[in-house]
């Protein structure tokens, strides 16, 4: 079995890759890193622009810092997930004010979710993405509440996970379950034994 490091502190992220037997050791950004500056939205830039821009410094971060620590060579994953309205990206809630915001205009409609994931390989690096859509039944506002009051939002973009309680209100979705959770896995495993990755 081949390690990857994985340069992601989501615990979504872990589990998925748990799933399908890939071992992995974390590579996560040092104080020195503003990793937060990566993922500043640009005017006027298309979500799926975004989603794959953003994975793409990841990436590029996460190499450089693999060089610099003196671990053994390993391929190296990332991933980043971006949430969408038409052109509009719901990003992580900063507080329950922009949370409650993101839940009721997603409450009654059909949204996009999208997770880029990039693995370098020690040579290139190689891109896929994972682009569904989630649609949400009339969320109401008492459960609006009690789901900002437990935490749930915070953290994740688009203001929810799909494998918490608020999956209640999901009538149906398009595409990959585990893409939008924040890691699909059918992109990830081709990606990973283009790397040379056993699982």
């Amino acid at each position: 079995m081949s390690l990857v490091y994985l340069a992601s502190q989501s615990p979504r992220r872990r589990q998925l890759l748990e799933q399908i037997g890939v071992a992995h050791s974390l590579l996560l950004p040092g104080p020195d890193e503003d990793a937060e500056a990566l993922e500043a939205e640009r005017a006027g830039e298309a979500p799926v622009d975004y989603v794959r821009r953003v994975t793409r410094a990841k990436l590029r971060a996460a190499v450089l810092r693999l060089a610099a620590s003196g671990r053994p060579k390993a391929p190296v994953l990332c991933a980043d997930t971006t949430v969408a309205i038409g052109q509009r990206i719901l990003g992580k809630p900063l507080d329950a004010v922009q949370a409650r915001e993101m839940l009721q205009r997603l409450s009654g409609r059909t949204h996009r979710v999208m997770t880029a994931v990039g693995v370098h390989d020690g040579r290139r690096a190689r891109y896929a993405l994972s682009d569904s859509k989630v649609r949400f039944a009339r969320i109401p506002a008492a459960e609006i509440e009690r789901y900002i009051a437990g935490g749930e939002p915070f953290g994740k973009a688009g203001a929810y996970a799909i494998q918490s309680g608020i999956a209640a209100f999901i009538e149906r979705i398009e595409g990959s379950y585990s893409g939008i959770m924040g890691l699909p896995l059918f992109e990830t495993a081709q990606l990973l034994r283009h790397a040379g990755v056993r699982f």
